[in-house]
């Protein structure tokens, strides 16, 4: 990397992480205030955890995110394979287009949809808003980057693989499991931690879907500054933000582990 490129890297990260590590530093402020620093104290952080009504959104708030990871990667799986064999040319552009849009659309166009279709079920069904129209709506948005992630796996994945496991007399059912599974797991995998990140750390979709008896941590924080900063804010988006760095982390070594992995069979292989 050139010295032009490592400066203008630098920049990017300075602008970027220091207002981040600003709001860390003055999370352990005693003062309470974001104008000078006294000294430090955990008080912040305790008074978040003494926060009953606190710990219950942040319980919904992972419980949110988990599901809706763990139900758009299944579908993101089967989404990706359905369109990967099939045979209609328009209908398969047709569905990519339809995927991508999510992708691409403003969170406020996806958010207030999202709050006509629930208000209309609501209507006939009497369901109000609340987790279910929170899932739901995440799950929706977090498919998409499922989809796209499982995708290049597929495309990447050599035909004579599967041909070869039907030669063997595998089923279809086993050809799934043994041959084509293990191939997009990893695209699989960095899809679930992906949506589990969009999930912890959509605010905009939720604001629109969210009822009066339930409530996500973005929402909530977004609530609490509406009546000014308090350091307790701090506190929780420091713990948000290591939550996040946490996930990125661990998927960086599942990640590794599988490349070492690969590296030492294609060694065997050779």
């Amino acid at each position: 990397m050139k010295l032009s490129g490592k400066i203008y890297f630098t920049i990017i990260m300075i602008f970027l992480y220091l207002p981040i590590f600003f709001l860390i530093f003055y999370s352990f402020n005693s003062a309470g205030n974001m104008t000078h620093f006294k000294g430090f104290t955990f008080d912040h952080y305790t008074s978040v955890f003494q926060n009953k009504r606190l710990l219950v959104i942040i319980v919904n708030t992972i419980a949110v995110a988990l599901l809706a990871a763990s139900i758009s990667t299944l579908i993101g799986i089967c989404g990706a394979i359905g369109i990967y064999y099939m045979r209609n040319k328009k209908l398969k552009v047709g569905l990519l287009t339809l995927n991508n849009i999510l992708m691409v659309s403003s969170d406020v166009v996806i958010g207030s949809s999202f709050l006509l279709l629930f208000t209309v079920i609501g209507h006939f069904t009497g369901m109000g808003l609340g987790f279910w129209s929170v899932l739901i709506s995440h799950i929706a948005f977090c498919v998409p980057i499922v989809v796209l992630l499982v995708l290049p796996k597929l495309y990447d994945m050599n035909p004579s693989m599967i041909n070869a496991a039907k030669d063997l007399g595998a089923t279809s059912w086993q050809t799934l499991i043994k041959v084509i599974i293990p191939h997009i797991l990893p695209g699989a995998i960095g899809g679930f931690f992906m949506a589990l990140t969009y999930s912890l750390d959509d605010f905009t979709v939720s604001f629109f879907v969210t009822g009066s008896g339930f409530g996500v941590l973005s929402v909530e924080v977004y609530s609490m500054a509406r009546k000014g900063i308090t350091m307790e804010i701090n506190a929780i988006s420091t713990l948000l933000f290591l939550l996040v760095m946490f996930i990125i982390v661990g998927y960086y070594f599942i990640k590794r582990s599988q490349q070492q992995r690969m590296s030492k069979k294609g060694g065997i292989m050779r």
